[in-house]
């Protein structure tokens, strides 16, 4: 499962609709489940002088390429 080193983001689950949502109850739109998974990266980063190996997700990846920016 993905998960964030920094943050411990994890899969989100929620459902998944079609486009037709009206009707009557016999042509309503399924709604199945479907897992939203972390867009996780393998990245070096340099932390107190040591360079560590880290999982990190893309929104803590951008956040900290701003702050030693």
């Amino acid at each position: 499962m993905a998960r964030c080193d920094l943050c411990g983001k994890t899969t989100a689950y929620g459902r998944n609709i079609r486009h037709k949502h009206s009707g009557r109850w016999e042509r309503k739109a399924p709604k199945t489940n479907r897992t939203f998974k972390a867009n996780v990266q393998n990245k070096t980063l340099v932390v107190n002088g040591i360079p560590l190996r880290l999982k990190i997700c893309t929104r803590c990846l951008r956040t900290t390429l701003k702050a030693t920016a």
